[in-house]
C-alpha cells in the first residue's frame, strides 16, 4: 500500500480533496500545489505513480517462486485499498499479507491503512490478515541506507514527514522509530554521533504544532556552526515523490544555495533489487514461507 499521488495536474484539486476528506483549500494553495507538480515533471502523467508499479512488479518477481501475487492499493488514489483487497480476494487466497512503503508507525498514518483494508475484508471471516505495523529496523533496510551513505564527508541529516506535535503526547511511537532507524542507520555506516542529526520535513499548515526541527532550520543551525557540505538521508520515504523531489531537491537545495552549502541527497530505494529483497524477506516472514535460497 501507498499513499498515492494524482495522475496528471487535472487530478491534483480531487486528490487533495480525498486527502482532506471534502474540506476546501484556499485557491491560492491550491495553485501552489499544481505548480509544484508541474514542476516535478507531471503534466498528463505521472511518473510517480510508476515506481510504485514497478516495486509492486519487482517484489512479484522475487516471490514468484512461491507464487504469491501482488497487488497495489492506495490511501488516496486509484486504485483504492479496497480494489486491492477485491483483487487479491479474487484468488481464493486464505491470508492477506497487508505492508504499506512506509517504514515507521503512526496512528495518523500507518493506522489509517489498516483501518482501510481491515474494512474491505470485514465481510470475509474466512481470511486471515498479516499486517505489517512498522519495518523500521528490518536489516535490509537499515543496510541499504547504510551503503548510500557509508565513506561520505558530509553531515549526514536524516529526515521523515513531519506530524502534528500532539501524537507525542498521545504517545505514538513515530518519532521514537523515526530515531531508531536514523541511529541504526548512522552505526552501520560508521558515523559518529557528531557526524549525523534528525529533521522533520513537509509540515502542513494546519494552525497546530508539528514535530521539529524542520530541515529549513536544521540548514540553518548546521551553517551557523560552520557545516557547509549536506548529505540528505531520508528514512521515512522509500520512493521519490512530490516530498522528495520538491521539499528536499528543490526547497531545502534552494536554502543550502542561499546560505552557501552544498547539499545531496542519497538515491532512494525505489524499486532496487536489494530494497525488493528486504520486502520479500518481510512478507515470507509473515507468511512464515522460507526463502528460496
Amino acid at each position: 500500500m501507498a499513499y498515492g499521488s494524482p495522475d496528471g495536474l487535472a487530478d491534483v484539486p480531487a486528490y487533495y480533496a480525498d486527502i482532506r476528506g471534502g474540506r476546501p483549500i484556499p485557491p491560492e494553495r491550491m495553485a501552489d500545489l499544481v505548480e509544484r507538480y508541474r514542476r516535478v515533471g507531471i503534466e498528463d502523467s505521472n511518473p510517480l505513480n510508476a515506481i510504485t508499479e514497478e516495486t509492486r512488479a519487482a517484489l512479484e518477481r522475487e516471490l514468484a517462486h512461491e507464487q504469491i501475487p501482488v497487488f497495489t492499493g492506495m490511501k488516496h488514489w486509484r486504485p483504492r485499498i479496497a480494489e486491492a483487497a477485491e483483487r487479491a480476494l479474487a484468488t481464493n487466497a486464505d491470508t492477506i499479507v497487508g505492508m504499506v512503503l512506509a517504514p515507521h508507525y503512526s496512528r495518523l498514518s500507518i493506522a489509517g491503512y489498516r483501518d482501510q483494508l481491515e474494512r474491505a475484508l470485514e465481510e470475509t471471516r474466512d481470511v486471515r490478515l498479516e499486517f505489517v505495523d512498522s519495518w523500521h529496523l528490518e536489516p535490509g533496510f537499515v543496510e541499504l541506507l547504510a551503503d548510500r551513505i557509508r565513506g561520505t564527508d558530509a553531515h549526514v541529516v536524516f529526515t521523515a514527514h513531519s506530524l502534528p506535535a500532539r501524537i507525542i503526547a498521545e504517545g505514538d511511537p513515530y518519532k521514537e522509530q523515526l530515531l531508531e532507524t536514523s541511529e541504526a542507520v548512522a552505526n552501520a555506516a560508521g558515523l559518529d554521533d557528531g557526524d549525523w542529526s534528525f529533521s522533520f520535513q513537509s509540515e502542513s499548515p494546519t494552525g497546530e504544532p508539528w514535530l521539529g526541527p524542520d530541515i529549513l532550520d536544521r540548514l540553518e543551525a548546521l551553517h551557523a556552526d560552520a557545516v557547509d557540505d549536506v548529505l540528505v538521508c531520508p528514512v521515512g520515504f522509500v520512493s521519490d515523490h512530490l516530498e522528495i523531489r520538491w521539499d528536499i531537491d528543490t526547497e531545502a537545495r534552494d536554502k543550502a544555495t542561499e546560505l552557501g552549502m552544498r547539499l545531496e541527497r542519497i538515491q532512494m530505494p525505489n524499486a532496487d533489487a536489494e530494497f525488493v529483497r528486504t520486502l520479500a524477506a518481510i512478507v515470507r516472514r509473515h507468511l512464515s514461507v522460507p526463502s528460496p535460497s
